[in-house]
C-alpha cells in the first residue's frame, strides 16, 4: 500500500531529503509541528523574513485589540485559521482532519494584546519579538495551535516551496494549479488574498510540503510548561532587580498563605497555581524567560532535529 508522498508520487525519499522537505504520509498525520523559533534562529534570510511578517500580522492584531472594536466577522477572519490538512502535520490517528486555532485561540490572542502583550512588537528585554508569547499567559494552547497559527502565516512560502519541488520534479500529470485560501495578507485592503499555485495533487487533494529544518517534534522551545517550571530560575538569573524581588517575593507570600491550611507540605499542583498567578501579575518575566530561551538557539535546533529523525525512522520501520 502505497503512503508516503515519494511511494505515491514516484520519486525518491533521497531526492525528497536533499531538497530539503519532509516525505510526508498520505495515510495520517505525522506527529510533527512547525516551531516559530527556528524561522527566527536560522541563518536563512529567508525565513527571518518569514519570522518578521509573522510578528508584523501580530502588531496589525495589536493595534486592531487597543484602537478598534473588532466586530464578530472581523475577529473570525483576522484571528482564526483552519488547519492546513495539506502538509499532514499534527496529532491525528486516521487521516489529516483537524480543528486549528479557532474561537478559543482567537479570543485568547485578542483579550491578551489588549492588556498584558500592549507592549508587543516594541520589547526593550530583547531585539524581536515571538509569536509565542501569545500563549505563555493562559493554558489551552499548545504546540498544534502555535504550529498552525504559524503554518497560516508562511502559507504562500510553503505553495511556493512545494510549487518549485513540483515544477522541477512531478511531471505534469501529477500536478494541478490549486486556489488556496488566505494565501496571505494585503495591510492595504485589511483582507486575507486567494492565490493560484501549481501543487502535487492526488485524490482530489492538494500537497504542501514542509522544510524539515522547520519542524519540531516535542513543544515549541517557547513554552508555557518550560516557562513555569523555569521561571524562579529566570528570575535568579535576571539582570532586573526589581522584578526578582517582587516576582520571588510573591511567590513566598502566596506558599505560606497556603501552607497555613495545609497540613503537610504544599502540593505540586497548588504550588504550579501560584506559579502561574505570580507571571500573570508580573509578566515581565516572560520577556525574562524569552530572552534567555533566545540566547540558547542552538540546542533547540539540535534538538528538533534528532528528534524529527526519530520520527522519520519510525515511520519508515513501520
Amino acid at each position: 500500500m502505497k503512503s508516503f508522498f515519494s511511494d505515491c508520487f514516484n520519486v525518491s525519499p533521497e531526492l525528497i531529503r536533499r531538497y530539503g522537505a519532509l516525505n510526508i504520509s498520505l495515510i495520517n498525520d505525522l506527529p510533527l509541528f512547525i516551531d516559530p523559533f527556528l524561522l527566527f534562529h536560522s541563518e536563512k534570510h529567508e525565513y527571518q523574513e518569514l519570522h518578521e511578517s509573522i510578528i508584523k500580522y501580530i502588531v496589525f492584531l495589536k493595534d486592531k485589540s487597543i484602537n478598534d472594536s473588532i466586530n464578530q466577522a472581523l475577529l473570525i477572519d483576522w484571528f482564526t485559521f483552519p488547519e492546513v490538512e495539506e502538509n499532514w502535520l499534527g496529532f491525528s490517528v486516521k487521516g489529516n482532519k483537524g480543528r486549528g486555532p479557532g474561537q478559543k485561540f482567537a479570543n485568547s490572542l485578542h483579550k491578551n494584546l489588549k492588556t498584558v502583550f500592549r507592549d508587543f512588537g516594541s520589547e526593550e528585554i530583547y531585539e524581536n519579538s515571538h509569536l509565542e508569547k501569545m500563549c505563555l499567559i493562559k493554558d489551552g494552547i499548545g504546540r498544534d495551535n502555535i504550529s498552525d497559527f504559524t503554518t497560516n502565516l508562511i502559507k504562500d512560502f510553503l505553495a511556493r516551496y512545494t510549487q518549485t519541488f513540483a515544477e522541477r520534479y512531478l511531471s505534469s500529470e501529477q500536478v494541478r494549479k490549486v486556489p488556496l485560501n488566505k494565501a496571505y495578507f494585503n495591510y492595504e485592503t485589511q483582507n486575507w488574498v486567494t492565490k493560484r499555485y501549481k501543487l502535487p495533487f492526488i485524490n482530489n487533494a492538494h500537497i504542501l510540503l514542509v522544510p524539515l529544518d522547520l519542524l519540531t517534534k516535542d513543544e515549541s522551545w517557547i513554552n508555557r510548561n518550560d516557562l513555569i517550571y523555569s521561571c524562579e530560575e529566570v528570575a535568579r538569573a535576571s539582570s532586573n532587580e526589581v522584578i526578582l524581588a517582587q516576582f520571588n517575593q510573591y511567590i513566598a507570600r502566596k506558599v505560606a498563605e497556603v501552607e497555613k491550611t495545609l497540613p503537610s507540605n504544599i502540593t505540586k499542583a497548588k504550588r504550579k497555581k501560584i506559579v502561574e498567578d505570580a507571571i500573570e501579575t508580573f509578566p515581565e518575566i516572560i520577556d525574562e524567560y524569552i530572552d534567555s530561551k533566545s540566547k540558547d538557539g542552538d540546542k533547540a535546533v539540535a534538538i528538533a532535529k534528532e528528534r524529527i529523525d526519530e520520527v522519520i525512522d519510525k515511520s519508515l520501520n513501520n
